[in-house]
Formats: structure tokens, sequence, C-alpha cells
């Protein structure tokens, strides 16, 4: 996968005719889909030298309650939406923003799985019997 500007059109709508070829920085990477299942990361080394630690998988979830403050570890059950795609809900990839269902009741996921490696989440309805 490319990310260069090379292929774009001037502000003018004019043709850009490349001066070069693509650049080693310029390559992209392949997205980590994130599902449930057994804990597993993948790290990657990206420009500069650093390391990226992708999640490829979890059963569990930090789950943040707003109205208490508290944070305690939740498993999840099933991925209930993920409004970024509609195939990823069928798939039950798990990105920023999808709703899934944990043992504590309804969360939102608010961290970038396949980009923080970790898997974080708001509370939105508690299932009643905590």
């Amino acid at each position: 996968m490319w990310h260069s500007d090379l292929h774009k059109r001037k502000p003018t709508g004019g043709k850009r005719k490349p001066s070069r070829g693509r650049r080693k920085f310029e390559r992209g990477g392949f997205p980590v889909e994130t599902m449930q299942g057994p804990e597993e990361r993948r790290l990657e080394r990206v420009r500069g030298g650093n390391f990226k630690v992708r999640l490829k998988a979890s059963e569990t979830v930090q789950v943040s309650d707003p109205k208490t403050g508290k944070t305690v570890k939740a498993s999840i059950l099933r991925v209930v939406r993920n409004p970024a795609n509609i195939e990823y809900s069928r798939r039950g990839v798990i990105t920023r923003g999808t709703i899934l269902e944990t043992d504590l009741g309804l969360v939102r996921v608010t961290s970038r799985p396949s980009q923080n490696g970790v898997l974080n989440a708001v509370l939105l309805e508690s299932s009643g019997s905590s």
C-alpha cells in the first residue's frame, strides 16, 4: 500500500507528472483488524526506528465507568455494532467507536487497538447486576 500524493492532480486541475519514483517513507501498511479471541499482539517497526504495538485479538477490555470514575477489566461477550464499517459489524472487527457487549453491560471503545495495542472502553449502560 502506498500513501504518496504523486498520482494526484494540481490545485488548478492540471495533471501532475511525477518527477521521481516512490520512496520507502511513502509506503503504508496493511490494517490489523482486531478481533475477539485469545490475547495476541504484533510488534511492527515504523518510521524512525520506532515500534508500534498492534492488537490482533483480545478477550478482555478495560472498562471505565464515567459515573464512579473507576476502571475495571471486563470480558467481551460479542461485538454489537461497528459504526466505522457495516462489514466490520458482520465480521466482528473491533475499532475505535465499536459498541461491545461485556459482562458489565454495553461499552464503547475509546482506544485505537490496532494503533495503541490496548483495548479501552467507556460504559454506556450497565447490565443492572452491579
